[in-house]
């Protein structure tokens, strides 16, 4: 293929990924992509393959993050200009990964069959690397298409990594079956698709639940504005005192400043006792750092976030002028302490804040054991980024650890998107973006661990890491 003709289809394949994330949940544009790269790179250069991965992850990143821009220009103040070449440089070192995995498999494996093998657990390597270096920014992991389809059902097994490893196991399959490979493509194909066959049921009900989920839909040009506080807040007490669930539960920050300085009269007004609530705000002080938390309003449970976000919530080496320019609240944060899911009544709660969901091996532990969540709480504010695109990539995300782990997820936000997902991975209830309101549901928490908890928990992505380079070994002296 002439070397035009193979950049311009890595450009092509990797907007094609991008279209098969959420909302459109077309699991098989995935595979299909990955096979239109995968054919590209068996027979090209060690340079080639290496730029073609580059161009494929620079198109699938750029297109599946621009949303950032939204919050570096409208809200931080840059220049629209300099917002987009901050997005297209983060997706140009994101893409590094792939470029580097791609470009040294051709590099030491030559041209043909084999090489497509290895090009599987190059991928892998790659998808893993990205989830776990520099703090990890797995986004938008090819894994995350494959909240429907047949291989939704290697969730419960092997996770989302696992899965981003069998489909590109399918795409090489596809490359195979088009050179007519019969005895290469088969097993190729259908050990993925082998997952709607797989069994299900690791958790069984600890009960039921009634949620209420706050949606405040508070522009975010509003949410920080001292002028607007009382105003902000008496929208919160009016949607607490409306919710007739169980449980009350309210977004990410809703109260956006420290909890020790609301006056004991704003939080008697939150506060119902026949009516818990998980409150988002902030603990900590200016000397220890403020820690981005939800507090269980009457009790004295509270939980802080772990997993904190690059130049959003904690600053960088370097990179303090370019929080600074953006004027960030609360932009170098403290990280929270872990702590037990929350008791409550009849069910044991874990909250996760924001992205803290994209990291099942952060979350696994409380999946496990006599102690382990019998759902998961998501809380989050995605109005720095717009409604398109980004809330159901989010909510992609909440379906994925829903299927690994088996438990149920609900999800209050500030704009969208506020819903339920039950243990399935199906969403079964939810808000209209930007929509103020409650949203009243009844959820089925879940006890047992699945597989893929049990080994994550012991031994975390390891066996993964191990399992692509004995591979890459052995197809290498296969090869030779």
């Amino acid at each position: 293929m002439r070397p035009a003709v193979a950049a311009a289809t890595a450009l092509a394949a990797g907007l094609l990924h991008t279209a098969a994330f959420a909302p459109t949940d077309a699991w098989w544009a995935q595979i299909a992509a990955q096979a239109l790269l995968f054919s590209v790179v068996a027979r090209a250069t060690p340079k080639a393959a290496a730029l073609c991965g580059a161009l494929f992850g620079w198109c699938w990143l750029a297109s599946g993050l621009w949303w950032l821009h939204i919050s570096m220009h409208q809200f931080g103040g840059i220049p629209w200009l300099a917002a987009a070449l901050a997005v297209a440089l983060l997706a140009a070192f994101l893409s590094s990964y792939y470029a580097l995995a791609l470009g040294l498999t051709a590099r030491f494996i030559a041209p043909g069959r084999w090489r497509l093998l290895a090009l599987v657990p190059a991928w892998l390597l790659a998808e893993l690397a990205r989830a776990t270096w520099f703090s990890g920014f797995p986004w938008i992991a090819s894994g995350y298409a494959h909240t429907a389809g047949p291989l939704a059902g290697w969730a419960p097994w092997v996770g989302v990594y696992g899965i981003a490893a069998l489909a590109a196991l399918a795409a090489a399959g596809l490359v195979l079956l088009k050179e007519r490979a019969w005895r290469w493509a088969a097993p190729a194909l259908l050990l993925p698709l082998a997952g709607a066959l797989l069994p299900q049921d690791f958790t069984t009900s600890s009960g039921r639940v009634a949620l209420s989920l706050v949606q405040p839909s508070i522009p975010q040009d509003q949410k920080f504005d001292a002028a607007r506080f009382s105003a902000n807040l008496d929208i919160l007490t009016r949607l607490i005192e409306s919710s007739q669930g169980q449980v009350v539960i309210t977004p990410e920050s809703v109260v956006p400043l420290p909890l020790a300085e609301l006056d004991r009269a704003t939080l008697v007004r939150l506060s119902r006792p026949e009516r818990p609530a998980l409150l988002g705000t902030f603990l900590g002080n200016a000397d220890e750092g403020f820690v981005n938390s939800v507090v269980g309003l009457g009790t004295d449970y509270h939980y802080g976030k772990r997993h904190l976000l690059p130049f959003g919530e904690f600053i960088p080496p370097g990179f303090g002028w370019f929080v600074r320019a953006m004027n960030i609240p609360l932009d170098d944060q403290a990280r929270g302490q872990h702590q037990r899911p929350w008791a409550v009544a009849g069910q044991k709660l874990r909250p996760l804040i924001c992205y803290e969901d994209l990291f099942g091996e952060d979350v696994v532990q409380s999946a496990v054991g006599p102690e382990a969540a019998t759902m998961f709480i998501n809380v989050s504010n995605l109005a720095w980024f717009g409604t398109v695109m980004i809330q159901d990539q989010h909510l992609q995300f909440s379906q994925m650890r829903a299927l690994e782990f088996q438990r149920p997820v609900a999800r209050s936000t500030n704009t969208g998107a506020t819903a339920v997902v039950d243990h399935r991975g199906h969403v079964t209830a939810r808000l209209p973006a930007l929509q103020r309101g409650v949203l009243e549901a009844t959820v089925e928490g879940r006890s047992g661990a699945t597989p893929y908890a049990r080994w994550l928990a012991a031994l975390g992505l390891w066996p993964l890491w191990l399992l692509s380079l004995l591979a890459l070994t052995a197809v290498r002296r296969v090869a030779q």
